[in-house]
């Protein structure tokens, strides 16, 4: 289900759309592709690259078109639209090259004005079920691992322990599915690890929180592990991917990861048998 961002129907739609508004207002103004190249210094080439899609004009090249097509008026307009196609793609260089803190700062506000959440992960502990010191460890190993030019994990990690404040206050439901393995994978070292694992225990005791973890051994039938995923009610979907983070807002992609949801769900178990799997993991640290 790993999907690249180029051929995501969320970003490629967004961009589609763009394409073709520029196009119309070339062909509202009686311009030919070569009289708006002409217009605008550029090959005509890219005229008819950025009209079909496979060129992502820059806020310039926008700048030049409403010039050309004589309306500059919808400048600010267009330049948001563009910017909204950005948004729906970031890879992590781009996005990190100020440090870790402003990404987790930016998605406070979509967790506190979400109802209902639904989080699968098949690697690691979601950030609002995170000890500080199993943040530390994970946030640190990013830092490093991609190279993040400016150190703030300090700074990420008290951002990220703040916005968990919505488990405990206002009415929000999150249920969370964790594949086995993610029990077992080390980050932090043995006490770090024992410390989140009993975290997961306190956590499952509170009336907003539903836990289901699925087991190692049990039959996928075609359920297979998929990339990490959270949904924010019926409104957006986040996707982390190795090179980058992917935001989904049509409605056709968000059902398909819901439905993704709730065939995991469908093979995980929860309570009793939930609380023995992450015992079992403890226990295999101590």
């Amino acid at each position: 289900m790993s999907t690249p961002h180029s051929s995501s129907s969320s970003a490629q739609a967004a961009r589609q759309a763009l394409a073709a508004r520029l196009r119309d207002l070339r062909l509202d103004a009686h311009l030919t592709s070569r009289a708006l190249a002409a217009l605008a210094g550029w090959h005509e080439a890219k005229t008819s690259r950025i009209e079909h899609g496979k060129k992502q004009p820059s806020e310039g090249d926008i700048a030049a078109w409403v010039q050309a097509c004589g309306v500059p008026g919808l400048l600010p307009e267009l330049i948001a639209e563009l910017r909204a196609v950005d948004s729906a793609w970031l890879d992590w260089r781009r996005a990190e090259k100020s440090g870790l803190t402003h990404l987790n700062a930016a998605v406070r506000e979509l967790y506190e004005r979400t109802k209902l959440y639904r989080s699968y992960c098949q690697d690691v502990i979601p950030g609002l079920l995170q000890t500080a010191g199993y943040t530390t460890a994970t946030l640190a190993a990013i830092r490093d691992g991609r190279r993040v030019p400016v150190d703030d994990v300090a700074e990420a990690v008290a951002e990220r322990m703040a916005r968990q404040h919505i488990l405990y206050e206002g009415n929000h439901r999150f249920v969370f599915i964790l594949e086995a393995a993610v029990l077992t994978y080390r980050r932090g070292g043995p006490e770090v690890m024992i410390g989140q694992l009993g975290y997961l225990l306190e956590a499952m005791a509170l009336p907003s929180v539903s836990l289901a973890v699925i087991p190692p051994n049990v039959e996928r039938a075609g359920r297979w592990p998929v990339e990490n995923f959270y949904i924010f009610d019926d409104a957006q979907a986040n996707v982390e991917l190795v090179s980058g983070f992917l935001t989904i807002t049509q409605p056709r992609e968000i059902a398909m990861y819901a439905e993704t949801f709730t065939r995991l769900h469908e093979i995980a178990v929860f309570g009793r048998q939930a609380r023995a799997l992450i015992k079992a993991a403890m226990d295999s640290l101590e």
